[in-house]
C-alpha cells in the first residue's frame, strides 16, 4: 500500500477544493462589438467627475467619453446604469499575487530566490492565473496587479499583469517593469531587553550588504560599458535596462536614512528611484519633491512605525505628500489583502485627501509610477478599457457594490469562491 505524509493529503484536499469552488470561471473572449454606459457618474481618475455622462468603447479602448457623446449604432451594446459610478479599474503595485497561493503552503510559495543577489530573476513566469485569490480582487474593482519578487537584497524584476487571463503571456501588460532592492531594517523597532549587546554589531552587518549591493551596481556597469566580454555574465546583462532607464529601480525602505541611501543610488547610478514602503516619508517630502522620487505607501492601514509618530500617522501621510507635490500611490502588500486597497485609499480621504485624490492614488497615480499611464489609470480617449462600476463608492467597505467590470473592453466574471461559498451555505441554513 502507498504511504503518504499529512501534508501531502492536506494540499491534495485543499487543491481538491479549489478546483471545485470555481471551475465554471474562465477568461472572458475580446470585445466583439461597442459597448456604451450611460446615465452615469464617471469618475475619470484625475480629479473630475462627470455627472449623467456617457462613456463608450470598441475592441478594448475607450472612443467618447463626457455629457455629449455620439449616439450608438444598431450593434452596440447600451447599459443604462441609472446613476451608478464609473471607475477606472484599481491598480495593486507591490503585490504577491499570484506567487503564493497558501502563506503555510511551501509548495504553493514561489515568491522568493535563493541567494541575496538575484537581478536576473523574473518574476512574471511564475504568475499563476489560476489563483483562486485573484477573483476575489476583481469583485471589489481591483484589475491591474504588479507582481513583485521577494527574497534576498536585489530580489528581481516585477511585472504589471491584467487579472483575466488564461497564462501569464496573455496576463502581461508591462513586463520587467522594475528591479527590486530591499534596504535592510537600519534599527530595530521592536523591543529589544536583552541586556547583553550582541558580539557582531548588526547595523555594521546591515551597512556592508548595502555596500555590497553598491559595488555590485559599479560592477555590473563597468561590464556594460566594455565593448566585448571573455564570458557572458548573466546577473550584469540583467541591469541593462535599469542603466538604460528602460526599467526603474524600486528601493524598499521605510526610514529617513535608508531613504536617504535610495537617493544616493539615484544620484550616483544615474536611474531612476521609486522608494516603496516610506513610512517616514512625510519627514523629507521636499527632498523628494526637488529630486522627483515618487513613493508607494504600503499598508496605511498600520500602526506607526516608530513610538514617538502620532497614532494616526500611516492615515494622513499621504495627504502631506499631496501637499508638498510628490508623487506617490497607495499598496496593501501581501496576496489577499489586496482586495481592501480601494478602502484603504478610501480611509486616506478621511484624513486630508479629497475623494478623487484617494482615487488617483490607486489608479493613475500607481498607472505613472508604475510605467503604464499611457495605457490607463484613467478614464480617457484612447486608453485601454479597464472599467469598474459600482451602485456606491467603490472606496468605501460598506456602500461599494461592484457590478460590471472591464478588463480591455472584456465584461469578466465578477464570481469568486468566496461568493459562492456564501451562497451554499446561505441555503443551508435557510430557516
Amino acid at each position: 500500500m502507498r504511504k503518504y505524509n499529512l501534508l501531502y493529503l492536506m494540499v491534495l484536499a485543499m487543491g481538491l477544493q479549489t478546483a471545485r469552488a470555481q471551475e465554471t470561471i474562465s477568461p472572458a473572449p475580446p470585445q466583439d462589438k461597442p459597448v456604451y454606459l450611460t446615465n452615469a457618474f464617471i469618475h475619470v481618475g484625475n480629479g473630475q467627475v462627470i455627472e449623467n455622462g456617457t462613456i463608450a468603447f470598441e475592441k478594448g479602448k475607450i472612443t467618447a467619453v463626457g455629457t455629449n457623446v455620439p449616439a450608438a449604432g444598431n450593434n452596440a451594446t447600451i447599459l443604462d446604469l441609472k446613476g451608478q459610478h464609473v471607475y477606472p479599474g484599481i491598480i495593486a503595485p507591490e503585490s504577491s499575487l499570484g506567487l503564493v497561493e497558501f502563506g503555510s503552503v511551501r509548495a504553493t510559495v514561489d515568491v522568493r530566490e535563493v541567494g541575496e543577489i538575484n537581478p536576473s530573476i523574473r518574476s512574471i513566469i511564475s504568475y499563476n492565473t489560476d489563483s483562486k485569490v485573484i477573483n476575489t480582487l476583481r469583485s471589489n474593482g481591483i484589475l491591474l496587479a504588479q507582481i513583485t519578487p521577494e527574497g534576498g537584497i536585489i530580489s528581481g524584476t516585477s511585472s504589471v499583469v491584467q487579472l483575466d487571463a488564461w497564462n501569464w503571456e496573455d496576463a502581461a501588460y508591462k513586463t520587467d517593469n522594475a528591479l527590486h532592492f530591499y534596504i535592510p531594517r537600519l534599527i530595530s523597532v521592536g523591543n529589544n531587553r536583552s541586556a547583553t549587546p550582541p558580539a557582531i554589531d548588526p547595523l555594521k552587518v546591515k551597512m556592508e550588504q548595502i555596500e555590497k549591493v553598491r559595488v555590485f551596481f559599479r560592477e555590473a556597469k563597468a561590464y556594460l560599458q566594455e565593448s566585448k566580454h571573455a564570458a557572458t555574465n548573466l546577473k550584469y546583462e540583467s541591469m541593462r535596462k535599469l542603466f538604460n532607464k528602460e526599467q526603474q529601480l524600486f528601493i524598499h525602505c521605510e526610514l529617513v536614512k535608508e531613504m536617504l541611501i535610495a537617493l544616493d543610488f539615484a544620484k550616483e547610478f544615474n536611474v531612476n528611484v521609486t522608494i516603496v514602503g516610506g513610512s517616514d516619508s512625510w519627514l523629507i517630502a521636499d527632498l523628494l519633491k526637488q529630486h522627483n522620487i515618487p513613493v508607494i505607501l504600503t499598508q496605511p492601514h498600520s500602526l506607526p512605525l516608530m513610538q514617538d509618530d502620532d497614532v494616526d500617522q500611516p492615515y494622513k501621510t499621504a495627504a502631506q505628500l499631496q501637499k508638498a507635490g510628490v508623487l506617490f500611490c497607495i499598496s496593501n502588500e501581501g496576496f489577499w489583502q489586496q482586495r481592501n486597497l480601494g478602502f484603504e485609499a478610501g480611509t486616506t480621504a478621511a484624513y486630508g485627501l479629497t475623494k478623487e485624490e484617494a482615487l488617483s492614488a490607486v489608479t493613475l497615480n500607481a498607472a505613472k509610477i508604475l510605467g503604464i499611464d499611457k495605457m490607463t489609470g484613467s478614464l480617457e480617449t484612447g486608453k485601454d478599457a479597464n472599467i469598474a462600476v459600482s451602485t456606491g463608492d467603490m472606496l468605501d467597505m460598506k456602500s461599494s457594490n461592484i457590478t460590471h467590470a472591464f478588463i480591455q473592453g472584456r465584461e469578466i466574471n465578477l464570481d469568486n469562491k468566496q461568493h459562492q461559498l456564501y451562497e451554499k451555505y446561505e441555503k443551508k441554513y435557510r430557516p
